[in-house]
């Protein structure tokens, strides 16, 4: 019993972007640098934050993609915690899944054209690959001359993914955040909806057929607890916030849409 007490943990938050322009517009993101929307600002502020503060989280630091509504996310957060201060790494590692030729792309519009169950599998299934992105495309050049790409290594720069391509992506810089957590670091992940999924299959080690069904609304912090010493996961992800509002969100992201 006395072990139990004397145990030593640490939390880490995961969360998703506030909504984008390309969300709003029930769009294939990706890679494209889509900026948040105002209401994707609002949800960083009066959603994210509050939920943050009632359950007395602090951070030490904030890891994030390259891409700006990862980052705009996580600066609108720490500024409404008056914790400017704090470092934010940004990694390209961390960017959202390539969507491939869907980039850009209306999902109900792919959808009237390859069907709904091919769709779903491209956004949910864990090996399907949409089509590469070429060079018709009108985001080929803006995505693949953006400089904050530049840190990626040519021979890994890719022109689509799986979902289960995004897991092996991510899975190093995982490793690393980990150890942070166990050495103590108070951390935050501010990504995308498919790395936060990614992140999900690591940090739960469920399947792939479960991890298919998992969806994740914008801004819904998702706190995990681990054992410091043998850094076993401590029960499952707590989704903070209103339970009705989460579900309605969870509900939208996980549907095709108009």
């Amino acid at each position: 019993m006395r072990s139990q007490y004397m145990m030593k943990t640490n939390r880490l938050v995961l969360l998703r972007h506030g909504e984008s322009e390309f969300n709003l517009e029930n769009k294939f993101c990706g890679w494209h640098d889509a900026p948040l929307t105002e209401n994707g600002e609002r949800e960083a502020c009066m959603v994210a934050t509050p939920a943050i503060r009632q359950s007395q989280l602090d951070f030490d630091v904030v890891y994030t993609s390259v891409l700006d509504r990862s980052k705009k996310t996580a600066d609108l957060i720490l500024s409404n915690m008056n914790r400017a201060y704090v470092p934010v790494k940004a990694d390209w590692r961390l960017c959202e899944r390539h969507y491939g030729n869907l980039t850009g792309f209306k999902k109900r519009e792919i959808a009237n054209i390859y069907g709904e169950d091919q769709v779903q599998a491209w956004r949910r299934g864990y090996d399907d690959v949409p089509p590469a992105i070429d060079v018709e495309n009108r985001y080929y050049y803006t995505i693949r001359n953006n400089p904050i790409f530049d840190d990626v290594p040519a021979g890994q720069f890719p022109l689509t993914e799986s979902l289960g391509m995004c897991v092996d992506r991510v899975e190093p810089v995982w490793k690393e955040i980990k150890q942070e957590v166990l050495n103590g670091t108070r951390v935050l992940i501010c990504v995308h909806g498919t790395v936060t999924r990614a992140l999900v299959k690591h940090i739960e080690c469920i399947s792939k057929e479960a991890i298919q069904k998992v969806n994740i609304p914008n801004c819904i912090p998702r706190v995990y607890e681990f054992n410091m010493k043998t850094g076993d996961l401590l029960g499952g992800a707590i989704n903070l916030g209103d339970p009705e509002y989460i579900k309605k969100k969870t509900a939208q992201v996980a549907a095709i849409g108009d």
